[in-house]
């Protein structure tokens, strides 16, 4: 899982095999260790939501997907789920997270595991 953060944004990217686990168990986390300190970002699919949701406590950050969105998304066509979560009067946090493709470009990344690019396919 890949985390990209940027301004007020939040963006997940999941691999195939994460985007599995993630239905059959419920959750899935990534750390990134420092020497100092640890950060861990996870999703985890929850009861009773409509929209997702997210926290940041203790170094971790954990955005929250409606568990019936995270039980259809390995079989359906959906690519991501977004959502523009409201703090205050004056501040919003955009969370997207979505399947991860294959780049178009080259890339010494390991993609073996990711989602077939749509743009490829045409």
């Amino acid at each position: 899982m890949k985390i990209r953060i940027r301004g007020n944004s939040v963006r997940l990217r999941l691999t195939k095999t994460e985007v599995d686990s993630l239905a059959k168990t419920g959750s899935f986390s990534e750390k990134i260790v420092f020497p100092n300190n640890t950060l861990v970002y996870t999703i985890i699919a929850k009861e009773a939501i409509n929209t997702m949701e997210a926290s940041y406590i203790e170094n971790i950050i954990t955005i929250y997907i409606p568990k019936k969105d995270s039980l259809e998304w390995p079989t359906n066509t959906i690519i991501g789920h977004k959502h523009s979560l409201k703090i205050d009067a004056a501040n919003s946090l955009s969370i997207l997270v979505e399947k991860d493709f294959v780049c178009m470009d080259e890339t010494v990344e390991d993609q073996s595991d990711n989602y077939p690019n749509p743009k490829a396919l045409t």
